[in-house]
């Protein structure tokens, strides 16, 4: 395994059909790392990393991956065309294969700084924020949006909204088939309330047949992907995809046509203990003075034996506090082990 990024990795063929949404707290390079010992053609995204972290802050930190993780999408969040620039410039630099800019997340935080949903209001803004990112690199830049803004439901907004950024030279959309309440729900609620409306993406794909369009959100089963790619050019999972991961392990197959057969479940944890070990040597265990918790790697793993018997005591294992502070890659064995039945 080589766990350092580079800038000279090919894509994957057909791009960007199955992909895993930028998920704050959650899709960190270890989660992607893990993620991609599932599947190794799906595209990944990075949380959302805001201009300003990255013009003035710790740069290695917030884009430091590992070339396994390829394709992997960088996702941006601001709305200074210039700040964009500079940013998409750094992802471009440090070899992600896509910058996406983020016009969907409606936490408060986001509002606060001008970015995020609320810039689908703001539609000239995003395009002059797409050219100059688009001006800076040679790579792909992509939009992450909603089909509308707390109750607006015309579609001639999300419509109106994709036509003059793609006026701009953006040709990929995402688009999370919800509208985004900006004022007084939260961003979970965010994800469950406002009704579904993947009719309206549909639509988008059939009036901009040139644009590829990516649909988002609620999507939990193999059955509802292939529904959806007869009328989009790709599916993005979210949480489905953290919380049943192994759901992946037939996507190379079925969406990318690769024959090779895909790791068991032990196999991704067999695969995952060298890269614990190497990134516990680079960083030092915070058990013992460094900057790094075992924890931050096995939380990832929790849904790896959704739907099997016994998987309860798999996350039990995982989760224990004692057996977490030795800082033992091989936890992971041992909690595999305890699902057996007499353990149970």
């Amino acid at each position: 395994m080589d766990f350092n990024n580079s800038n000279d990795s090919a894509r994957k063929p057909n791009g960007r059909r199955i992909s895993v949404a930028p998920m704050m707290d959650w899709t960190d390079r270890h989660c992607r790392l893990f993620h991609r010992q599932i599947t190794q053609h799906t595209w990944l995204y990075t949380e959302m990393v805001t201009t300003g972290a990255l013009l003035h802050g710790d740069v290695p930190r917030h884009l430091n991956f590992n070339d396994e993780e390829h394709p992997v999408a960088l996702q941006l969040g601001g709305s200074e065309p210039a700040d964009l620039a500079q940013s998409a410039r750094l992802g471009e630099q440090w070899g992600y294969d896509e910058i996406n800019l983020n016009c969907g997340c409606p936490s408060e935080r986001v509002q606060n700084g001008a970015f995020g949903a609320c810039l689908m209001n703001e539609a000239p803004l995003v395009a002059d924020c797409v050219k100059a990112m688009r001006d800076a690199v040679q790579i792909d830049v992509t939009v992450k949006h909603r089909i509308g803004i707390d109750d607006v439901t015309s579609y001639d907004f999300v419509r109106d909204f994709i036509g003059t950024v793609a006026e701009a030279g953006c040709s990929t959309f995402i688009v999370h088939g919800r509208n985004a309440i900006l004022k007084g729900l939260s961003p979970k609620e965010n994800r469950e309330i406002p009704p579904l409306r993947y009719e309206v993406v549909y639509q988008l794909k059939k009036d901009f047949p040139d644009l590829e369009i990516i649909l988002n959100g609620g999507i939990k089963t193999i059955e509802e992907i292939d529904t959806h790619l007869q009328h989009v050019d790709g599916v993005m999972l979210g949480r489905e995809a953290y919380h049943n991961p192994y759901l992946m392990a037939e996507f190379d197959a079925r969406y990318y046509g690769d024959a090779k057969p895909a790791r068991s479940r032990t196999d991704v944890l067999e695969a995952m203990i060298p890269y614990m070990h190497e990134q516990l040597k680079l960083y030092g265990s915070s058990e013992k003075g460094g900057g790094l918790r075992l924890n931050s790697m096995t939380r990832h793993m929790l849904g790896l034996m959704t739907g099997l018997p016994h998987s309860r005591s798999f996350r039990q294992t995982l989760s224990d506090a004692k057996k977490l502070a030795q800082g033992r890659p091989e936890l992971v064995l041992e909690a595999l082990q305890r699902m057996q039945p007499h353990a149970a």
